[in-house]
């Protein structure tokens, strides 16, 4: 087995070798490791985790990548009061936003993997995830765009889970 695994280099596949080649570069090609390391990342999770960080320790704004859900994220969160504003800018060749947080979040995480639910299972997704009645919101991407559990249900729509907040 050993010998399969060194005549296909299973242990390093081309990925791990070119991550491992830029790592040991001479630095002509930062802004590219740079960008390299963001596509090997879950954005959505990242963000969230940034946002949590800085909740936790009592700063008043952070800055994350910035993709269109990521926005979109920000937006549902926006609605139910959870973080202030945010704006879009530009570092380098990287779209980022900065975010002003409220100091309002208890708990904050995103929901892997990204179980599909209907409509008729938002009620025992809410109970796994939220803590109390009313006291934190389930983030749910449908074909409608990203929608808070609440919103969910009075549409009569089911989606996938992406994350809670509460």
């Amino acid at each position: 087995m050993q010998a399969l695994r060194q005549r296909k280099g299973a242990d390093k596949g081309p990925q791990a070798l070119h991550m491992q080649e830029m790592l040991q570069g001479d630095g002509k090609g930062a802004w590219l490791q740079e960008v390299w390391l963001i596509f090997m990342v879950d954005r959505i999770a990242d963000a969230i985790n940034k946002i949590k960080t800085h909740e936790r320790i009592g700063r008043q704004e952070c800055t994350l990548s910035s993709t269109k859900f990521i926005r979109a994220l920000l937006d549902v969160m926006k609605k139910e009061s959870y973080i202030g504003n945010y704006e879009e800018f530009v570092d380098g060749k990287i779209k980022k936003v900065r975010v002003t947080l409220s100091n309002k979040i208890n708990n904050i995480g995103v929901i892997k993997p990204r179980y599909a639910i209907s409509s008729k299972e938002i009620q025992s997704w809410e109970t796994r995830f939220i803590p109390s009645r009313d006291f934190g919101i389930l983030i749910i991407s449908t074909s409608q765009g990203l929608l808070t559990n609440k919103e969910a249900k009075e549409k009569n729509i089911g989606g996938r889970l992406v994350a809670y907040v509460y």
